[in-house]
């Protein structure tokens, strides 16, 4: 389970395993996992840039909210040490849920929300073993 906080910028793009690709040749990162979705398009997938964690997936996936701000180039994915407490929190202060928390066949608690401004929000906690 995460002891520390992460933001990290999430990245919706049109083919994301070239993305991928891209930032592996060209930055030097290292891919850290990557999640098919059955027409094979990526879901989520995780890249390490020295150190730094970036988020992406193929446009159309995630934070969808039926609405033509859905579909935003950009979300922003915090992992937390407590993401019921964290999640509840956000909600309390105005944040509209676009995900309920669940935990996922990944290993990860997580769920979605808007912020007040418009910014999409993914928070998760790694799951014990």
């Amino acid at each position: 389970m995460a002891t520390t906080w992460v933001l990290a910028p999430y990245l919706h793009v049109n083919d994301a395993a070239k993305a991928i690709d891209f930032y592996v040749r060209g930055l030097g990162a290292t891919e850290l996992s990557r999640f098919a979705m059955p027409d094979g398009k990526i879901g989520h997938a995780e890249i390490d840039i020295h150190g730094n964690l970036l988020c992406l997936a193929d446009s159309g996936y995630q934070a969808q909210t039926g609405d033509a701000t859905s579909q935003r180039p950009i979300m922003l994915y915090l992992r937390v040490p407590d993401v019921d407490a964290i999640f509840n929190q956000a909600v309390a202060a105005g944040a509209e849920v676009i995900r309920p928390l669940a935990d996922q066949s990944y290993g990860e608690r997580n769920g979605g929300f808007i912020d007040p401004f418009g910014h999409h929000w993914f928070i998760g906690t790694e799951l014990g073993s």
